[in-house]
């Protein structure tokens, strides 16, 4: 920035407010693209500060460059690795095979840990249709309302789809905010547990005794699965595990001295791209070759996995520019200034705002965008310690996932699938969101008293 732009606190606030409500406005009111209001706001904050044209290009530059440069890969990767672990029937496995160990009574449980682990690397739309019939199949034998089953696996799936790497969400905020996705998982997974536990067997069991609703008439006469045909339950697991391990070891081998010989390694193969690169391989032979899948049945099914992902990139990619034109106007420090003399915690920070651009635009994705370019702006963001950083990813994203209604199109989803109306679709998913979010939110946070 120039003498001449280094802008006053109030105009710097002004052009922020504005931008951002220019950016709902054409979100909320005229149904404009996400990518392009972002985009446009981003661009508004610029001019309406006074940024000179030629800052406000290299913002614009700088945020899709360095944002996408982190992300690119892993949500091209995690895709190819999702469709396969789905066309080969692993997320049945990993559901049928719990719910034979839980057994009926437990099977809520089941469900839940279910959608948490299919998550990570299956969209949660994905997830959701492939695993919802086993629910409404428990449901059916047991005689009990279907959300006795389906909420604990919609909370499941919403706690891996929100919290845990390599999913597009936590892997957006950790690169805005520089933050090794190591920490984030073992952050994530300590905040997801409790999140799915009270979100779903918890809420689940409630929802299911107050709302009786009958298993849908379209799938009431499913057969069962065909359990023979499915791959082995430690296969699956393992597979799955195998970046997550990865990318843990590589945290750990970089702060436990005994270990720095093998860092170079831990490094290489912990690096989130070469993790999942090596899964995916792996998924590719032990799912695909193995499970009657050819090489160019492979090729289409890795391919079509790729085409929801370029709108995922691009949105993150303007959030990336809405954080550059922050903290390149200066309006980061003035947002830093603020939060000091309010004595306000950034992990709580970070929630409020996710929450209230969740509940405005309704997007998950967005309101993580814009809340990691508005923490990731703050002064003094990259000397807080890794822990911390990671707390604030799992509270972004906790605020991210709350409150979801008439603006979001899961809400839609989960309405239409479980055949229900709006109105009970408020008083359980929407409770079950929020319960989701907070909980997550609240681990967070107190995890974030003993690493500040």
């Amino acid at each position: 920035m120039t003498a001449e732009t280094a802008l006053n606190p109030t105009r710097l606030v002004l052009a922020a407010i504005i931008g951002l409500i220019i950016l709902l406005v054409l979100i909320i009111k005229f149904n404009v693209q996400a990518m392009i209001a972002i985009l446009v706001g981003a661009i508004a904050i610029g001019l309406i500060a006074g940024m000179p044209l030629e800052d406000i290009v290299t913002a614009v530059n700088d945020g899709i460059g360095n944002t996408l440069k982190g992300i690119a890969l892993l949500v091209g990767l995690g895709s190819m690795f999702g469709a396969i672990l789905e066309v080969s029937g692993g997320a049945q496995t990993l559901a049928v095979t719990l719910v034979n160990k839980f057994g009926d009574e437990k099977a809520a449980w089941a469900l839940g840990i279910t959608g948490l682990v299919i998550a990570m690397p299956v969209f949660f739309d994905a997830g959701l249709i492939i695993l919802i019939p086993l629910a409404f199949s428990l449901a059916k034998r047991t005689k009990r309302s279907s959300l006795h089953y389906v909420i604990p696996l919609l909370a499941g799936l919403a706690v891996g789809h929100a919290f845990i790497p390599p999913t597009p969400g936590p892997v957006l905020v950790a690169t805005m905010l520089n933050v090794e996705l190591g920490w984030v998982i073992l952050v994530g997974v300590f905040c997801g547990i409790f999140a799915m536990i009270v979100a779903g067997p918890i809420w689940g069991s409630i929802c299911g005794k107050k709302f009786y609703v009958p298993v849908p008439e379209r799938v009431a006469n499913q057969e069962e699965f065909d359990e023979s045909k499915l791959p082995k339950f430690g296969t699956i697991v393992g597979i799955i595990l195998i970046p997550l391990i990865l990318i843990i070891l590589d945290s750990i081998a970089g702060v436990i001295p005994a270990l720095a010989p093998v860092q170079p390694v831990f490094g290489f193969l912990g690096e989130p791209f070469v993790a999942l690169l090596i899964a995916t391989i792996v998924a590719m032979f032990v799912l695909g070759l193995k499970h009657g899948y050819n090489l160019k049945e492979l090729e289409s099914i890795m391919t079509k996995s790729l085409e929801p992902t370029g709108l995922i990139l691009l949105v993150t990619a303007c959030g990336g520019v809405l954080r550059y034109v922050l903290q390149y106007s200066g309006l980061g420090d003035v947002i830093g200034n603020a939060v000091s003399s309010m004595n306000l915690p950034i992990v709580v920070l970070a929630f409020i705002i996710a929450v209230l651009v969740r509940i405005s635009v309704g997007s998950a994705t967005v309101a993580m965008t814009m809340a990691a370019g508005i923490v990731a702006a703050l002064p003094g963001i990259s000397e807080l310690s890794p822990m911390y950083l990671a707390c604030v990813t799992a509270a972004v994203a906790g605020g991210a996932t709350v409150c979801s209604h008439f603006n979001d199109s899961g809400f839609w989803l989960v309405k239409s699938l479980v055949g229900i109306d709006e109105k009970t679709t408020l008083k359980t998913w929407t409770i079950m969101e929020t319960l989701v979010g907070g909980t997550g939110f609240v681990v967070a946070l107190i995890i974030s008293f003993f690493v500040a």
